[in-house]
């Protein structure tokens, strides 16, 4: 099925007249050296039916544990692993590498949202037809995978997400826990939809998806993303899953209350920004279809 908006992302492939690109241009000089790096390891390989996509950021100590467990197919199709680098200053891409994994290195560290941006489009444009996304902590159970996909290869679903509140969570904080309610409730009322987890990393989407949206966020992007698949009218599914603990390293979040004023910002600023440009959009008139006579 097809969003019922067919605007364009506003993104683009060169940059300003400055040269210099803005937040969400692709590709950037990063994302370029980035694509010729891998380029320059891969040739012209092609991707399997599916990618599982990860950014990581400084993950070499639990990284090698999330690889190893990602199947070589699933649900009849065979499964590729793709890891861009961000730009870490440990081993995270060696060991993406010593795991066979497709590994694409940004050389500065820009944030998750820049790197899936960067995942997304290399998968689109190597023959991918589907991209999951996970984490590289290990968050994540991989043997959820066919939840994700099923329902994209059956037709039932543009873009499927995870929920730990319809499955569940390994220690959650108290802070985290409100805030996972409050944006379900403020997203829901917003796309009039209703979504019980905003920020769930484990997601399946069909390619298209993530590349027809705006995706302007370095850091935050997995409310943008929802928010404008969601405003764009493709058919969101959730399905129950486990949160687990980290398996190794830290969280890159930070302060709670500073990542929930941010994510907040970010809610409020997609919605209002699509509006506006469903709002802008010029209304298509179809001509009647006549019989030959």
């Amino acid at each position: 099925m097809s969003p019922t908006s067919t605007n364009s992302p506003a993104t683009s492939d060169t940059g300003t007249a400055t040269g210099r690109t803005e937040p969400g241009e692709f590709p950037d000089r990063v994302d370029r050296l980035a694509l010729e790096a891998f380029a320059d390891r891969y040739g012209d390989h092609r991707f399997a039916p599916v990618v599982v996509l990860i950014a990581a950021y400084n993950e070499e100590e639990a990284l090698g544990g999330v690889l190893e467990a990602i199947p070589s197919a699933s649900c009849g199709l065979e499964v590729d692993t793709l890891v861009v680098v961000d730009g870490a200053t440990d081993g995270t891409a060696e060991v993406a590498l010593r795991h066979g994994a497709h590994t694409c290195v940004a050389p500065v560290n820009r944030g998750q949202g820049a790197a899936l941006r960067l995942g997304y489009r290399l998968a689109a444009q190597r023959g991918a037809r589907y991209i999951v996304t996970t984490d590289a902590d290990g968050q994540y159970d991989i043997t959820e995978l066919p939840k994700l996909l099923q329902p994209l290869v059956d037709d039932s679903a543009d873009f499927v997400t995870g929920s730990r509140r319809l499955g569940s969570s390994e220690r959650p904080q108290l802070m985290r826990r409100a805030g996972t309610y409050f944006f379900a409730w403020m997203v829901s009322a917003m796309t009039g939809q209703r979504i019980t987890d905003t920020s769930f990393g484990f997601r399946g989407m069909k390619v298209e998806v993530p590349n027809s949206v705006t995706l302007r966020q370095r850091q935050y992007q997995s409310s943008e993303l929802l928010v404008g698949v969601l405003t764009r009218g493709y058919r969101v599914l959730e399905q129950p899953m486990a949160m687990l603990a980290r398996t190794a390293g830290e969280s890159k979040k930070g302060n709670n209350f500073l990542y929930g004023y941010r994510y907040l910002k970010v809610v409020v600023g997609t919605w209002l920004r699509e509006r506006r440009t469903a709002a802008s959009a010029p209304v298509r008139v179809e001509e009647p279809v006549t019989a030959d006579r």
